[in-house]
């Protein structure tokens, strides 16, 4: 006997949003390590084109959709946004260069202090002590995160993260932390407008990352690449390409999964792209899994799981609305939930 019409259309419509989801992150992580791999010597580039690639793609949406409204440039905004804005473009590039210096599936490892430390700022911000349950789901990431960057007899020397990659990592979570809580206060100055904060975003980061890519000599560097010949310039420009406008989708994917899904859906998606981002980094460049590192995953997993949990059960959901991809998103309770805000730049899962 058939199911009733409204059952097929909001169950297929959250498979399809979380499809959707887990595959642009996929795509967003393989392809930006990819990218990495091939032309290392040009991160903060390859950030900056991803960058105006959102800024052009936003434009386009908002000639299409009425509903998406580019805003007005005005100098008392665009101070009063400074603080996110640099502190977006920290947290992504130091999110590109722990990408660029370990392996793919040992990416997440690299980042697995992210939650913890969300937990922290967000505590220090809202002066609360958070629950015991979410103590516990702090501790028992932060566990599985050492575990993952702890020496390893079996793991040959080359395959080992360096030091200030491990670094990097810790400063990308930390910097995303720092975002997640800038980001309420930051939305009354775009006229509580979701999308035109991540166009100031990306617009922010992009100018301030300009002299940076100048300064570290990476335009030479392109220019010397071409010149030269033998540099595979079809895979930095693909995937500019292709990481820009999946970055773009995968805002408007975060969009989709706050509306229609709910906590336990998104913590089960989670938990199913971590492992297919290992399984696939395993497959496609070869990463080397021991015990360690799949021993850190899982509980860096299950210690999310557990927050999750914990999480849903401390405040009740409320009942899923309509997509508006206008409407303003106030994140609620202590902001501390993981980084599942609505507020985009072109490599957040990431981040």
């Amino acid at each position: 006997m058939p199911l009733p019409m409204s059952i097929n259309v909001a169950t297929l419509q959250v498979a399809g949003v979380v499809s959707f989801y887990m595959s642009a992150a996929l795509v967003m992580v393989f392809v930006n390590k990819a990218v990495l791999s091939s032309s290392p010597d040009l991160p903060l580039l390859f950030l900056l084109i991803q960058l105006l690639i959102a800024v052009v793609l936003l434009h386009i949406s908002a000639a299409i959709f009425r509903r998406v409204e580019i805003p007005k440039f005005n100098w008392q905004t665009a101070r009063d946004l400074t603080p996110v804005v640099l502190v977006n473009v920290i947290g992504l590039v130091f999110n590109t260069l722990c990408l660029r210096g370990v392996e793919a599936s040992y990416f997440q490892i690299a980042r697995g202090l992210q939650l913890p430390l969300t937990i922290l700022v967000s505590s220090i911000h809202t002066s609360c002590i958070p629950s015991a349950k979410i103590i516990v789901a702090a501790t028992l990431v932060s566990f599985g995160f050492f575990v993952g960057v702890a020496p390893s007899a079996a793991l040959p020397l080359l395959a080992s993260p360096t030091s200030i990659t491990l670094f990097y990592g810790i400063l990308s979570s930390l910097f995303i932390a720092l975002h997640a809580v800038l980001i309420k206060s930051s939305l009354p100055h775009c006229d509580n407008s979701t999308i035109q904060l991540a166009w100031w975003t990306n617009f922010g980061s992009a100018v301030f990352l300009v002299p940076f890519v100048v300064f570290n000599g990476e335009l030479q560097i392109l220019r010397a690449n071409l010149i030269e010949g033998d540099w595979n310039g079809k895979v930095f420009g693909w995937g500019c390409l292709v990481t820009g406008i999946f970055g773009f989708l995968l805002c408007v994917a975060g969009l989709l999964s706050i509306k229609v899904t709910s906590p336990i859906t998104h913590m089960f998606s989670s938990a199913a792209r971590s492992v297919l981002q290992t399984l696939l980094g395993f497959y496609i460049f070869h990463d080397i899994l021991t015990v360690n590192r799949v021993s850190s995953i899982l509980i860096i997993l299950g210690g999310t799981m557990f927050y999750t949990w914990a999480k849903s059960s401390e405040f009740k959901p409320s009942p899923p609305q309509p997509v508006d991809l206008e409407s303003a998103h106030r994140p609620s309770g202590t902001q501390d939930s993981k980084i599942h805000t609505v507020v985009w730049s072109v490599d957040d899962e990431e981040k």
